[in-house]
């Protein structure tokens, strides 16, 4: 049964990944004969080239995808390096789920809302008598900034969740405890001794945040440029365009964001390699002269990045309710239930529409993770973690693109199951990261003890094995709900333009519609994520606290009969 499962698995989420190539590199080179493209050429390519403002575009994508990866980098080590081990850390991690469950576009309306020339930073400075007018703006800005911004502010959370199980699989503390023997400050320590550790480990989760910079869309669509946007936008609008003659040049231009995206992927580990293991002296040159110093306590610049996302929802809320707000108030001068209670109608069909999906693909990746964990704990061969993270690392656009000519071929109409098979894709390699952790620190004694004891193979896993994994599977569950909740490229592309879900009516209302609605779309998105985490929080503190509270009671039997 395992088996068979394993194979569903290959068929389902990465058989997709070789007609979703195929599907993109034909179209690029003018073979479409359902648009009576017959004889391959390469005027597709032509086309791209010739697009005026193609370089700018360019140069715009790297810019903001590299340069908010960098960022995003720079502060998980920041962050790091500061506050490991320190009761700070404590309380961040607590909070990083949270923050994690953010999604993309929430934040970016958020910020939106924040940042622009009538949000709470303007009406902040005008309140102190600085004049704003004419201010530089960082929402839709020709550079990008507020597209770099938003896209580091929610990524560092990822990279700090990511880099938790390195850090104590090294074991930080003892590392940084023989380095200051040896005379070395903690800065010292963490940037000679940790960091060299560290950055190799966490190459795959850098790899999907620089993918994902670089490809970008439904931010994009709400911070970045517009005149030239970024040119995974600009693939888009191709992608839309109403002359289906035109489809080609879009393919050609989605071939183009694959290769600058693994060309970029190499610089980045070239990066790696070149700092690491070429020009390695900075490592090796000893200690400096100043003594060493302990931990400081004061507060630091960075810190404040962290705050952001937590303003997400007072900001989208207030937001939501005002129903005047003049500038330069700070507050509204009215509330109002009225927006709420005109998209009453609309927002219970699109959360319905949303949950579905979210909760189908969520559900059917958590069967078929644990088929492939379980098939890997029996047979000791498991996915290879390179094909995990294709989907993680090629831009949606490109892959999408490509699935969605293949699905062509399929004679009718099933623009649900193609949703809920596309947010699989991308759901199903977040989940098997979530519960692989758990899998491989689960102690395999405990199956031969309950096994020699005469327990099957069902009862062994249901009954000792299920305790100790539930809680990923839980979390895993809520992880893998709040991703499906964000797809916004996938709905719309193998849904046609048919399927609404919260998330793509807050980029289609975030576009230009009154502030109020994007705030209610863009708190929907928020609030439904964190409500699962939520659940998933207590519901495992209530099974926690009921198994132990079981536990006591067998054991106080127990101790009774022994009595008598």
């Amino acid at each position: 049964m395992i088996q068979l499962v394993y194979l569903v698995t290959l068929l389902i989420c990465f058989c997709p990944l070789l007609p979703g190539i195929l599907g993109v590199l034909l179209p690029a080179a003018s073979w479409l004969p359902a648009l009576g493209y017959t004889t391959p050429d390469f005027s597709a390519f032509e086309q791209v080239i010739d697009w005026p403002n193609l370089s700018i575009s360019v140069a715009l994508t790297l810019f903001t995808g590299l340069g908010s990866t960098f960022i995003a980098l720079s502060l998980s080590y920041l962050i790091l390096s500061h506050h490991w081990g320190t009761p700070f850390w404590k309380k961040l991690e607590r909070s990083l789920s949270p923050m994690l469950a953010m999604p993309h576009v929430a934040l970016a309306i958020s910020f939106a809302l924040l940042l622009s020339p009538t949000g709470w930073l303007y009406r902040g400075a005008e309140a102190m008598g600085i004049d704003t007018s004419g201010s530089f703006s960082v929402i839709k800005d020709p550079l990008g900034i507020g597209l770099i911004l938003v896209l580091a502010i929610k990524e560092t959370p990822f990279l700090l969740i990511m880099s938790i199980p390195v850090l104590r699989q090294i074991n930080v503390d003892r590392l940084c405890a023989v380095s200051e023997s040896l005379g070395y400050s903690r800065a010292e320590s963490w940037r000679k001794v940790i960091f060299p550790l560290w950055l190799p480990r966490i190459r795959l989760p850098l790899f999907a945040v620089a993918a994902y910079g670089l490809s970008v869309v439904d931010v994009a669509l709400i911070l970045g440029p517009t005149r030239p946007a970024t040119l995974a936008v600009v693939i888009w609008q191709w992608f839309n365009d109403p002359d289906l003659l035109l489809l080609p040049r879009a393919a050609a231009g989605a071939l183009l964001l694959l290769g600058m995206t693994a060309s970029a992927l190499f610089i980045l580990r070239s990066l790696e390699w070149l700092i690491l293991r070429k020009f390695r002296q900075w490592q090796v040159n000893g200690s400096a002269s100043l003594p060493a110093r302990g931990r400081e306590k004061k507060a630091h610049p960075f810190n404040l990045f962290l705050l952001i996302p937590m303003l997400t929802i007072p900001v989208l809320l207030i937001w939501s309710f005002a129903h005047r707000w003049r500038f330069p108030e700070l507050q509204p001068s009215q509330y109002s239930l009225r927006f709420w209670q005109q998209e009453l109608p609309n927002i219970v069909s699109i959360t319905g529409n949303s949950l579905f999906y979210a909760i189908c693909s969520s559900t059917v990746a958590l069967v078929l993770v644990i088929a492939c964990l379980e098939y890997r704990h029996k047979y000791h061969k498991g996915l290879p973690v390179w094909l995990i993270t294709i989907p993680l690392i090629t831009p949606q656009l490109s892959l999408l693109f490509g699935i969605q000519v293949s699905i062509f071929l399929v004679p009718g109409q099933y623009y649900r199951l193609w949703v809920i098979w596309s947010h699989l894709i991308f759901v199903f390699p977040y989940l098997y990261l979530t519960l692989d952790g758990a899998w491989r620190s689960y102690d395999i004694r405990l199956d031969m003890c309950s096994q020699s004891l005469g327990k099957t193979a069902w009862q062994t896993w249901w009954q000792v094995k299920r305790p100790q994994v539930q809680p990923a599977i839980v979390f895993g569950l809520a992880v893998g709900i709040s991703v499906s909740l964000a797809q916004y490229l996938p709905t719309q592309i193998l849904g046609a333009g048919r399927i609404n879900t919260i998330t793509t009516e807050a980029v289609a209302l975030a576009s230009g519609q009154d502030r109020r609605i994007m705030a209610i779309y863009g708190l929907l998105q928020g609030v439904l994520p964190l409500l699962f985490f939520s659940i998933a929080l207590v519901f495992n503190q209530f099974a926690f606290r009921y198994r132990h509270n079981k536990r006591i009671t067998h054991s106080g039997r127990a101790h009774d009969t022994v009595c008598h």
